[in-house]
């Protein structure tokens, strides 16, 4: 089936990042539309819509905004309302496999800045602010050219467009690390701390950057708005199934014949992908894949036809997350992967909660005797056990991602995990061996 891009409708153009090829491309015409409406109208266009959150967890964008505490119409505000509004955008991509924000903002910074105009206008906010991981250093050069047109041209800056509405935008370029990630490490990042997760609630909503009403959404969601608005609520819903609707960025890496960015409708499969980059390398077979990048639970070739949206991922066993598809064939040992995941996670653990500074660190310890021929059977255990008590006790998110490849493993895997310890580890398990790994993301 002939796929009509929508999101990367631009990327193949010539000089697809300047602002005169946006505008030729129908760039900023959204932004005028919906300057000519009621900044709540825009927050009901999108709820309608229903575009979700394409950072990972998939949260409806329209109710997102829906919590900005506004001030009633003729009531003087008071508490958060009266307070000043931010938006920020989370460009701080850094998960194994996750990449498709990047590209989004090295080839068409302006659909982003566009996003970014008119949510923020919907929200009422004034400022706006842009955090990209520290080591993008080209979109971040990138953004900031595009920016800079966007003020020349009159776009950003006081009175946009005629229209009385004033926005100043600031990209912020991190320090590379993954923990910033999380949307209330960015604000603690922001403000001049140590990017490390905070209590929730109160959420940003209600006090998030410098303790006032804050929007965090991810680059792909709002590089969707301007389509919104152009095509309307019930357009963008065409697309895709009916609680994950709109056209989707899937990042295909590994064992594939031509790995990229393929954008599709949301509730493609995995099949359908894999045929759009030519397969699984030649000569090859799938083993494993993950349908969200690292932090979430395997997937096998019985998976294949899985609808990858939220709510069927979902239900299947994993999650959607950032849709960073990597693909494994049966070269690749499932413990190796494990263990360089957990590696990661390891090393990006803020070390504010025990559960996953200390939990990560011993996941590395048993993986790597296992993965050596020094593992032992009781090894199989701690693993799981180690697991469950990470799982839902970390204070983010960070620890929970961290368990899904191991326990995702242990449950298709569990007999290449066996077959690399020690011939007497293998004897005392015997061939019944029967790993019923706890907490598998669901």
């Amino acid at each position: 089936m002939p796929l009509t891009p929508v999101l990367t409708t631009r990327w193949a153009a010539d000089q697809s990042w300047r602002l005169s090829t946006y505008e030729r491309l129908d760039g900023y015409a959204a932004l005028r539309t919906a300057l000519s409406m009621a900044p709540g109208e825009l927050v009901t266009m999108v709820k309608d819509s229903g575009l979700r959150g394409r950072g990972g967890a998939g949260f409806p964008t329209g109710m997102k905004w829906s919590f900005i505490p506004q001030p009633k119409p003729g009531e003087e505000p008071t508490g958060p309302a009266a307070m000043p509004k931010y938006l920020v955008v989370n460009a701080d991509e850094g998960e194994p496999g996750t990449c498709k924000d990047l590209p989004l903002m090295m080839a068409d910074p302006h659909s982003l800045i566009e996003g970014v105009i008119i949510s923020a206008y919907a929200i009422r906010s004034h400022l706006a602010v842009i955090y990209v991981r520290g080591e993008a250093v080209h979109a971040h050069r990138r953004l900031m050219n595009a920016v800079g047109e966007a003020y020349a041209a009159g776009y950003l800056g006081t009175d946009i467009l005629g229209s009385g509405y004033d926005l100043e935008l600031i990209v912020h370029a991190g320090a590379g690390a993954y923990i910033c990630g999380e949307e209330t490490a960015l604000l603690d990042s922001l403000e001049g701390y140590r990017g490390q997760p905070r209590l929730k609630p109160p959420f940003p909503a209600v006090a998030g950057l410098y303790g006032a009403p804050t929007v965090i959404n991810n680059v792909e969601t709002l590089a969707s708005v301007p389509f919104v608005v152009r095509g309307g609520a019930q357009w963008f819903k065409d697309f895709g199934p009916e609680k994950s609707p709109g056209p989707k960025i899937y990042s295909l890496s590994g064992r594939v014949v031509r790995p990229g960015q393929y954008e599709a409708p949301m509730g493609t499969t995995m099949r359908e992908l894999l045929e759009m980059a030519g397969g699984v390398r030649p000569g090859h077979q799938l083993k494993f894949w993950t349908p969200g990048g690292s932090s979430t639970p395997y997937f096998t070739d019985e998976h294949l036809d899985v609808p990858l949206d939220f709510d069927s991922v979902a239900a299947a066993g994993s999650m959607l997350g950032t849709t960073a598809l990597m693909v494994f064939d049966e070269t690749d040992s499932i413990v190796e992967a494990t263990l360089r995941f957990t590696e990661f996670y390891a090393h990006e653990s803020c070390g504010k909660c025990t559960p996953c500074r200390e939990g990560t660190y011993w996941l590395v310890q048993i993986l790597e005797r296992i993965a050596h021929g020094r593992g032992t059977a009781q090894d199989l255990d701690i693993l799981v056990d180690t697991c469950d008590n990470i799982l839902g006790r970390s204070f983010c998110a960070l620890g929970d991602g961290a368990t899904s490849c191991i326990t995702s493993s242990l449950k298709y895997f569990k007999d290449d995990y066996v077959a690399l310890l020690p011939p007497e580890e293998q004897s005392r398990l015997g061939r019944s061996l029967h790993i019923e790994p706890v907490g598998v993301a669901s």
